[in-house]
């Protein structure tokens, strides 16, 4: 079993985690090319690395987000999806506020809030906040399966996240 945390971005952040919650592989994503090949390039990169029985986590969307990369965010989102779809993968969206609760207790911190609680949790540490956020992201797939030695605000993210349709 493998753990997978997917932030989303121009620069994605990924993290694959074995099952006992080592690092496999972290890295931050990205394209050269234009849109929409950049997406296509990204989301390659990304299904290239994964397998069928990976438990995987995807931030989700930040619906209050403006400006010129919005239309970014959704389009890449909505094509890892769709490509996720077709192979048949399982997956969960984790929303920003469930990644920030999960790592902090808060839902609403700061990405400079979050490099503290992730390293004091789990001793891990990266420059890109994008891989840090895939890094919780494979943390929670993996609370999916097991809860034990969670904080109660971790436990109440895992339990709204299995309400998902995603999960089978």
């Amino acid at each position: 079993m493998r753990y997978v945390g997917i932030d989303l971005s121009t620069e994605t952040g990924f993290i694959i985690l074995d099952d006992q919650g080592e690092l496999i592989n972290e890295e931050e994503i990205t394209s050269e090319n234009e849109d929409p090949q950049r997406m296509i390039d990204i989301v390659g990169q990304i299904t290239n690395q994964i397998e069928k029985n990976d438990k995987i986590a995807i931030e989700g969307f930040s619906y209050g987000s403006r400006g010129r990369g919005v239309s970014f965010q959704f389009g890449i989102g909505y094509a890892l999806r769709i490509e996720l779809h077709k192979r048949n993968y399982d997956y969960i969206i984790v929303s920003p506020g469930q990644l920030k609760k999960y790592a902090t207790g808060k839902g609403n911190t700061s990405k400079d809030n979050m490099v503290l609680p992730i390293y004091k949790k789990w001793n891990y540490s990266h420059d890109s906040d994008n891989v840090r956020d895939a890094y919780v992201l494979a943390q929670i797939a993996k609370s999916l399966n097991n809860k034990e030695g969670l904080f109660n605000y971790q436990k109440d993210v895992i339990k709204e996240l299995k309400k998902q349709v995603h999960l089978r």
